[in-house]
């Protein structure tokens, strides 16, 4: 199976804010950004999954007609931290979490484990698909925790290893 990791492009959020699952709107970039996806991607493929937020639903419509929405490729949510500065957040709230991410869910949201558990029950399901190409259109966090599996990469490692642009295309053989 070739699948086709697509980032959604930038959205129209002030620099330095939390935000996970908020459905916001994108930036003025948009087309020139989706064309530049576009222009990477094969133009058949069997398959295009989308996380149902408006910043990846819009970007994978314009690459079929035929995706499907799934709610499992939603970005980690962030509860209590949604769309607060990451300066506002209180230190005694952010630095436990920062110190291991991967098990500390955030107030009122999920940890890496529990975003990795998500993403990985939908991925697993994926794989029983057979042979084909497969475009999906999610998050920096969900395409970290694919990433992470198809290359047996520790969760706490993710960050470090594996930078996810906005609008950037990764492909993986599997």
């Amino acid at each position: 199976m070739e699948i086709h990791l697509v980032r959604h492009t930038t959205p129209d959020v002030a620099e330095g804010v939390c935000y996970g699952q908020t459905d916001l709107p994108l930036a003025q970039t948009f087309d020139e950004e989706a064309k530049r996806v576009k222009e990477q991607l094969p133009t058949q493929v069997d398959w295009v999954f989308s996380s149902p937020l408006g910043r990846c639903k819009r970007l994978a419509s314009l690459l079929s007609e035929e995706l499907e929405l799934v709610d499992e490729l939603k970005e980690m949510n962030f509860g209590a931290w949604e769309m607060q500065a990451w300066s506002d957040i209180p230190k005694d709230e952010l630095d436990p979490w920062m110190r291991d991410f991967v098990n500390k869910a955030v107030p009122g949201g999920e940890s890496m484990k529990l975003l990795s558990d998500r993403v990985n029950q939908w991925y697993e399901r994926l794989l029983t698909m057979g042979e084909g190409s497969v475009i999906i259109v999610s998050h920096a966090g969900p395409i970290r925790v694919i990433l992470s599996t198809i290359n047996d990469t520790p969760l706490e490692q993710a960050f470090k290893r594996y930078r996810v642009d906005y609008g950037e295309v990764i492909t993986a053989r599997v």
